[in-house]
């Protein structure tokens, strides 16, 4: 007859899986407001730590826990930038992806190669263990770069449908520690993976003329984040216009993402 002991871990087990499965975990995560400030920085000596934002974006390996404990103590909340679908050579754990997982090299990045996301037994222990870093770090939530593998010649046959699946996984995973989880770009996955998300970071869209393609996100309430790049050809008080009638959050990036940012008057 099992001991009292183990009957009352048996129970915490089947709690901790029945929140994972229904959800109930993924309430707990934080969701930024639709018009919190917003700063992004990953290049530059030191994090600048003046900005006026609610939100900053970070490097999950690069940012010390103290640095974001500092954040914390003014109000701010931390993203913790991570790629999910690509290897960066120059990350510590790189060599934890498995040969057979890794595909074309990224050619805009020195260093970067495409994963296969349909091998989660290959690549998932590498990938919670980075949630797992960024939940202990205090990580408010995860940036997951690089979805857009089914788009290019990865090295691997990627679809829409695979992307999804990994994404829905991964939000799973995010949330059950904790974390709030984004999606980057990637405008065509937006209506399948609306449920899934807790805000939207896009790149680029005023000058490629998509972002209308986002608006379904902000009508469900969730935050749009909007980054400009200096070295664009930018009309910026039209950039500013669009943004604020859509009821996005849009701030000017040096493309290095270095701490300079403007924002909208």
């Amino acid at each position: 007859m099992p001991t009292v002991s183990r009957l009352l871990r048996h129970i915490a087990c089947a709690l901790n899986v029945a929140m994972i499965t229904t959800g109930a975990a993924a309430g707990e995560a934080w969701r930024p407001a639709p018009d919190a400030g917003f700063q992004v920085q990953f290049d530059g000596e030191a994090i600048d730590l003046s900005i006026d934002a609610a939100v900053y974006d970070l490097d999950l390996f690069e940012t010390d826990p103290a640095l974001i404990a500092a954040l914390h103590a003014r109000g701010r909340r931390v993203l913790c930038y991570l790629s999910v679908g690509t290897r960066e050579d120059w990350r510590p754990d790189a060599w934890r992806f498995p040969a057979a997982a890794v595909g074309r090299a990224y050619p805009e990045w020195p260093g970067e190669s495409w994963l296969d996301i349909r091998r989660l037994d290959d690549i998932g222990p590498v990938l919670l263990a980075r949630l797992d870093l960024a939940r202990d770090k205090g990580c408010d939530g995860i940036e997951p770069d690089n979805l857009d593998g089914y788009e290019t010649d990865s090295g691997f046959p990627l679809t829409g449908t695979d992307t999804v699946r990994f994404v829905r996984w991964l939000a799973a995973a995010a949330r059950a520690r904790g974390l709030s989880f984004g999606l980057k770009n990637s405008p065509d996955l937006l209506g399948d993976l609306l449920p899934d998300i807790d805000w939207v970071l896009i790149e680029d869209c005023h000058v490629q003329g998509w972002c209308d393609a986002i608006a379904p996100a902000r009508a469900a309430g969730l935050a749009v984040f909007q980054v400009e790049y200096t070295d664009s050809d930018l009309d910026w008080p039209e950039a500013c216009a669009a943004a604020q009638k859509r009821g996005f959050v849009l701030i000017l990036k040096n493309r290095a993402l270095d701490a300079f940012r403007r924002t909208c008057p």
